[in-house]
């Protein structure tokens, strides 16, 4: 298991990309909450793919012109947290959903908060859109990248006055 990694300057601030094996395996927030130790990231490198394919895309998101991300992914976790962070993918650009309708998603409707831990555990921040999730009353809960980044985020998609703090 060959991982490298490169740190991208981003609207939200810097962005540690991890390749592992070729794919995407880590996309992190400085002080994310369960940000691996920088020691496990790998050489940093920021000249060879699959870093560029990222840094275009998510350079595309933030401009406005890219709402779905097209990138190999490498995600490590355990199968539940994979089913959970798939489902992530499949909520679409500028909307959200709830912890527990996506519990209902994954075949898990009493798991709520056990997709709330996932969730959280979401090693691909922005491009597995994790901050698209909002607690039952519509409102924004936990967010490894802190709540205005949230925020930020789903203003963006959404295209409100406010993303104009990018």
């Amino acid at each position: 298991m060959e991982s490298t990694h490169a740190v991208l300057d981003s609207p939200v601030g810097p962005l540690t990309v991890v390749v592992t094996d070729g794919g995407l395996s880590g996309l992190y927030m400085d002080q994310q909450r369960h940000r691996p130790a920088e020691e496990s990231f790998g050489a940093r490198t920021e000249t060879q793919e699959p870093f560029k394919a990222v840094a275009e895309q998510l350079g595309a998101y933030f401009a406005g012109d890219l709402t779905e991300f097209d990138l190999p992914l490498n995600m490590r976790g355990t199968p539940f947290q994979q089913r959970v962070w798939a489902a992530l993918q499949e909520i679409p650009y500028g909307q959200t959903t709830t912890y527990g309708e996506l519990a209902v998603e994954i075949g898990k409707p009493s798991a709520s908060r056990a997709v709330g831990l996932a969730n959280g555990k979401n090693p691909i921040s922005v491009i597995v859109p994790c901050h698209r999730v909002v607690g039952s009353t519509g409102l924004l809960t936990g967010y490894g990248g802190g709540l205005a980044r949230k925020r930020q985020l789903l203003d963006f998609e959404r295209g409100t006055r406010e993303a104009a703090l990018f």
